[in-house]
């Protein structure tokens, strides 16, 4: 088995201009899948909703606005590093997310330290691990719904 880096975070979950709750956020970067982290969002009163996508879009989004589709992460502010927006959206629905940069940014250090950026085709295991990655994907999107 591979090895991870894991954070808490607690975000704000902006519900509307005049409606937003804190909650918290596990952030997971595992080597069996090195170009992806993955976000865990513990809503209350629903079941946790995990989210994979690019670790270098989370790295990115941090400084500058990023991301087409389905995930889009922003600094809240141009020209700083105090708050960072994640926008997921699923059709027409869609959860926008406000998290301070430094834990993002301590959580992507620690990642870098693990499998620095650039280097995560070079993990010898990584095509050996790639079906298992896809089937956790494939598991973890099927005990979600």
């Amino acid at each position: 088995m591979g090895e991870s880096v894991q954070a808490e975070v607690m975000m704000s979950f902006l519900v509307s201009e005049e409606l937003a709750f804190r909650i918290p956020v596990e952030l997971r970067y595992e080597t069996y899948d090195p170009y992806a982290v993955r976000l865990t969002f513990h809503l209350p009163g629903d079941a946790p909703v995990t989210w994979a996508f690019g670790r270098e879009l989370l790295i990115d989004g941090v400084g500058r606005p990023c991301g087409d589709g389905d995930v889009r992460i922003a600094p809240a502010e141009a020209d700083t590093l105090g708050e960072v927006l994640i926008r997921l959206q699923v059709g027409v629905d869609q959860a926008l997310f406000r998290s301070s940069a430094a834990p993002l940014i301590a959580f992507l250090d620690r990642t870098d330290k693990l499998v620095p950026l650039g280097q995560e085709g070079a993990l010898a295991d990584f095509d050996a691990h790639l079906e298992e990655a896809l089937d956790r994907i494939l598991a973890e999107e099927q005990s979600a719904g």
